[in-house]
This record gives structure tokens, C-alpha cells and sequence, in this order.
């Protein structure tokens, strides 16, 4: 029964699927971002760095949390390379990677505001 089905499937769709599948590295980067955009504090901080670019001091003002609390979820994610900083002298001010995580961050408000 499943080989008839199989036969059913166009040939071009099953190898992307398979090789989607079998991509393991890339499964696990995309797992990791998902996880790291799990957590309620880092998505306020992603959400207040698709602002602008900002310090620990602004971030923890503007999200009325600690500044050990943020300087932690920043190097979180810094580690999965979702933000980036930059230091002028001893300040280090933060802002997203890249376009693509803001497209990933806005696409997942979008979709939420959708199921409201």
C-alpha cells in the first residue's frame, strides 16, 4: 500500500523532501533558532532591537528588567548569532544579525496576530 502511494508522489517533490530530510546540520540550526526564539524575555529583546540598535543600560530600561538578566539573554543570543555588537569604547551596543531574523521575527508576529 505505501509503495502504490509513494508512486503517486511527483518524483522532483519527494527528492527535495527527502534532502530536506537528510540534511541534518541544517535541521539543527533551524532547531536552535526556534529554541532560542522560545523564550519570552528574548523575543521582548529581539522585538526591541528590530527597533534600533541599543545598549544593555536602554534594554534593561525599556523592558524594566535587570541589567544582569539582559546581559545574559544577550549573550545567549549572540551565541546563536541571532544579534550582533558592536563597543564603542566601553559601551557595546546591540542589534539584530541580520534582515533574515527580523523576516523570521515578523513573520512569527504576524502569524500570532493572525490566531488572535
Amino acid at each position: 500500500m505505501r509503495e502504490e502511494y509513494i508512486d503517486k508522489i511527483d518524483k522532483e517533490l519527494e527528492r527535495d523532501i527527502r534532502e530536506f530530510r537528510d540534511d541534518e546540520d541544517l535541521i539543527d540550526i533551524l532547531s536552535q533558532i526556534f529554541k532560542s526564539l522560545s523564550d519570552p524575555t528574548r523575543l521582548k529583546i529581539i522585538y526591541a532591537l528590530s527597533k534600533g540598535e541599543l545598549c544593555v543600560s536602554d534594554i534593561s530600561l525599556l523592558l524594566d528588567m535587570s541589567q544582569s538578566s539582559i546581559s545574559h539573554q544577550l549573550a545567549f543570543l549572540r551565541g546563536q548569532r541571532l544579534i550582533k555588537v558592536r563597543r564603542i569604547g566601553r559601551r557595546a551596543y546591540y542589534s539584530l544579525d541580520d534582515e533574515h531574523v527580523f523576516c523570521i521575527f515578523k513573520d512569527g508576529i504576524d502569524h500570532a496576530m493572525h490566531k488572535l
